[in-house]
């Protein structure tokens, strides 16, 4: 059954993001997300601290966290405190760094050391004993009542889908297209089985932007900026690879031919130069867009494929109407209950 979440940016000023997440809770929402790049916008980990507070029942986490601009053993300890402070309520998303690092003139982890750190965060922010540094650590304040943390693992390529598959409790795909995502699914379960786990047990969450009006024109210029930042990562991959989908299916590939540039400055904004030249078949693929009746469609359809959760990524104008029209007009035909 599918869940719902909402990703908001922690722009200041700090109350707005405190404000929309409240809202979304009361529209029946299970998950309220944020960004964690500290230099683009505000430090989002005492912001979540706030959100613990202003809301009840959502669990709260960032789309996405990286063990490179924080040391491994600080995301563990700092996931644990909040998770103490919201009483149980924190999920990780995390990936090997994009805006985070690259706006500072780092690149981000290398997939080896990104595994070796999730290896020891998970464990280490549930309160169990790991070893780090040849050093044994434990958070022995850990309150073992709370549920576990999950950790969501974000990726396109085959390396990092195959560290999802390994050690995280799911993949974190930035993208609504059901083609992709089943290709991405499929890797990281493959991995999975490999390593001797439960393939099913992985779950699945799509973050996108959604639009719900009938203007679809309008809503696809609102949303251009989302295939362009999905396209930093696939260039990464296609450098990488190649583009003849050999490796990486071109489905995801083919459309960064048109590509030219990409500025962190505008970095999940509407509106941003960089894409200009996303063409209106890739909006559609990639996002959830139309009237109520057009988006639930498309949302059932990512719900027959295995989705486990959608994230709206709310970087649009009109951003009530837009938790407000899911709460009365889409979510009352889904399942509210998260996993």
């Amino acid at each position: 059954m599918l869940s719902f979440g909402v990703t908001i940016l922690p722009d200041p000023p700090y109350t707005r993001l405190i404000e929309l997440t409240a809202l979304a809770e009361r529209q029946g929402f299970d998950y309220g997300w944020t960004y964690d790049s500290h230099v683009l916008w505000q430090d989002s980990t005492p912001l979540l601290a706030l959100l613990a507070r202003a809301t009840t029942r959502m669990k709260l986490g960032q789309m996405v966290a990286n063990p490179a601009t924080r040391d491994p053993t600080l995301l563990a300890s700092m996931y644990a405190t909040l998770h103490d402070i919201s009483d149980g309520r924190m999920v990780m998303g995390v990936g090997r760094g994009d805006s985070a690092v690259r706006s500072i003139g780092r690149a981000p982890m290398t997939v080896a050391a990104f595994e070796r750190a999730l290896r020891m965060v998970k464990p280490l922010m549930n309160g169990e004993e790991v070893d780090w540094n040849d050093t044994p650590l434990q958070l022995k304040w850990v309150r073992p009542e709370l549920p576990e943390i999950a950790m969501h693992v974000a990726g396109y390529g085959p390396k990092t889908l195959a560290v999802a598959g390994r050690v995280g409790d799911g993949v974190i795909i930035q993208l609504a297209d059901p083609d992709i995502i089943a290709w991405i699914m499929d890797t990281a379960r493959t991995a999975a089985a490999e390593a001797g786990r439960d393939p099913a047990a992985l779950k699945c969450i799509v973050s996108a932007p959604s639009i719900i009006a009938d203007d679809l024109a309008e809503a696809r210029e609102q949303v251009r900026w989302f295939p362009a930042m999905v396209s930093n990562h696939v260039q990464d991959l296609v450098d990488r690879y190649g583009g003849d989908g050999s490796v990486v299916p071109r489905a995801l590939t083919d459309y960064l031919a048109a590509r030219t540039f990409y500025d962190y400055a505008e970095h999940s904004r509407v509106g941003a130069r960089h894409g200009a030249f996303v063409a209106d078949e890739i909006c559609d693929r990639f996002c959830v867009l139309g009237n109520a009746r057009q988006a639930s469609a498309k949302l059932r359809e990512l719900e027959a494929i295995g989705v486990d959760q959608f994230n709206i990524y709310l970087m649009a104008h009109r951003q009530e109407e837009t938790l407000e029209a899911y709460g009365r007009d889409i979510l009352p035909a889904f399942s509210r209950v998260a996993p």
